[in-house]
Parts: C-alpha cells; structure tokens; sequence
C-alpha cells in the first residue's frame, strides 16, 4: 500500500474523481449552523444591510442551505453558491450558482466585487500539510495509507518549516503541526476577487495560545467524529488558524458576534403563552435556535473573522477584539 503526504491524500479523498464531497452532502454527516435555522441568515442579512451591500457571496455552499435562508431573510439580495457540485435542486431560481474546482481552488470566473463574502466552513476543508515532530525535535511530513494508517516521511519544506516556526512553533517529539499556508493561499485569492466587500470567514479555530499538540484532523461520517481515513468515505477537517491570516480583520467568536448583531437567547415572558399562544411558541422556538448559536460549547465556539474591504462595518462589530 503507498503511503502520501497528507495533503496529497485529503485533496483525493474529498475532492478527487469518487471523492467525499462529490456524492456526500456535509448535513448528512455533520451538523453546523446554516443548518440551525434562519437566526443565522437573517444576522447576515442585517450584516449587509448595515454595509449597504445588496449581494451575498457563499463559497462552500454545500447544497444551498444558508442561500435558501437568504432568500427567505430578504428576497432582495442578489445570491450566488459556490461549491464543487452541480446547482443542487430546489435553489430558488433567483440564486446564481458557480462550480468550483475543489480545496483551495477557486473559479476562476468568480467576482466576489461588492458582496458580503461568506465562507462558512470552508477553510477547515481546504486540505493542508500535516507535519510531526520526530525523535531529534525535527518536523517531518506525515503519510498516510488509504486505510488511515500514517507513517513519518520527508523532511518538511523551507515556506512549511518557516510557517510552523512563526504559528506553530513546536520541538517537542510527537508534537503535530498543520501548517496554514494552502487555507492562507486562497483566503489572499478570494480577498483579490472581493473590492468594495465584506469578507467573513467562519470556521472551528485555535491561536497561538490554543493550538493544540495532537492536531485537529478529524474525520465525519453520520454524525459522528471518526478517524480520519483518506479513501472518501468520510469528511476530513482540521481546525483553521484564522490569526495567521486575520490582517486587519475582526477576529472573534460566533458567540460575541451574534451577539453584537442582535441574537438574543432570553426566553419569552410566561404571560406571552396565555395572551398569544402562537406568538409565545415561535419566540421560544427562536429563543432555543439563537441558544444553539450561541452556545460557547458548541456552534458558539466557531471563530468568525471579519474583514472589510472598503465599507464600514458595524459599530458593535468593530468593538469586538480576539
């Protein structure tokens, strides 16, 4: 059995020909917050509204979820999905739709000009280097065989060696590092297509303080975390170090940014269910979405990095620090 790189192998196993997400929709395996309900798009929306933009850009789309949201928040935004499928069925017809070749590649006939730029969970699917420290404190590539078994290869290169050492600087034997530099290639490519817009990047993260020594790579399959196995048969994700390509963005959690646009968990006042039951019924069933968003345990816990380039973002948004 040869054994690969792990970048090599993740960009095969999700991407390639019978790859994972050729035939797989990441809500079959995976729950995450386009698929809470519409709290989410409707804070985008408002989010766009108060940058005076009028077009939302979704890259990594899925099968449309947070597009259908969209529509359903505000009918007037002009919507376009990016993702490596055909138009999934069901989009309002209204949507526009790119495919995109897969990772870190993007179309190449994509403008993201004048937009609120959302890629949610995009960069912890762009496939990256995976190294370990060995016995004499050097980082080595990790292989992986198609059956998830992983072997110590070759030396890292110099741009991963000089990356790990200013993010991730580890010497401590058995110490796993994945190096940014492929999410940190296209987060720049789609910040080249995007004048005049908003970017906002949300995904699982970690920073210098918080990376953790075992790595983060992970496979999905039905719902539940597996080992990760490089044969297309699950979903593999790694954690994004979003302060390694933050510039002069907004980094925060989704919990503080939620917040700052005006998600609220408070339950409804009791007296609500005897004067308008089904009034009382929809807030708490609003109150419970906006309690999963924000649970800092979970959905909460994304890290959302926002960066604008030309409009003002929202006083309440620019008050957040990391």
């Amino acid at each position: 059995m040869t054994s690969r790189p792990w970048l090599a192998a993740w960009q095969d196993a999700l991407y390639g020909a019978d790859g994972f997400y050729r035939s797989n929709a990441a809500a079959e395996h995976f729950r995450t917050s386009v698929h809470a309900g519409p709290l989410l798009a409707g804070a985008l929306a408002q989010l766009a509204a108060s940058c005076d933009l009028r077009r939302v850009v979704d890259v990594g789309s899925g099968r449309g979820e947070l597009l259908i949201a969209l529509a359903d928040a505000d009918p007037r935004l002009s919507l376009l999905g990016v993702d490596v499928v055909a138009r999934p069925p069901g989009l309002p017809s209204s949507v526009d739709w790119l495919v995109a070749p897969g990772g870190a590649d993007l179309p190449a006939d994509l403008d993201a000009r004048d937009a609120l730029v959302v890629a949610h969970e995009w960069l912890d699917d762009v496939p990256c280097p995976v190294l370990v420290v060995d016995d004499d404190g050097a980082l080595r590539v990790v292989e992986v065989d198609d059956d998830g078994t992983e072997h110590v290869g070759g030396d890292a290169s110099p741009d991963e060696l000089a990356w790990a050492a200013r993010w991730w600087p580890t010497t401590v034997p058995g110490d796993r590092v994945e190096v940014g530099l492929p999410r940190e290639r296209a987060w720049a490519d789609l910040l080249a297509r995007a004048d005049g817009s908003v970017l906002l990047a949300v995904d699982y993260s970690h920073d210098r303080l918080s990376r953790p020594s075992a790595g983060t790579l992970v496979g999905y399959r039905d719902g539940r975390a597996v080992p990760p196995v490089a044969d297309g048969s699950c979903d593999i994700t790694a954690h994004v170090a979003l302060d390694a390509l933050a510039g002069a963005g907004v980094r925060t959690s989704q919990r503080r940014a939620l917040q700052a646009l005006g998600v609220d968990a408070a339950r409804p006042a009791a007296a609500l269910a005897t004067t308008d039951p089904m009034g009382y019924l929809a807030a708490l069933a609003r109150a419970g979405e906006a309690a999963e968003l924000l649970d800092p345990d979970g959905l909460g816990g994304f890290g959302w990095l926002v960066l604008s380039r030309g409009p003002t973002l929202p006083a309440a948004l620019r008050r957040l620090d990391a």
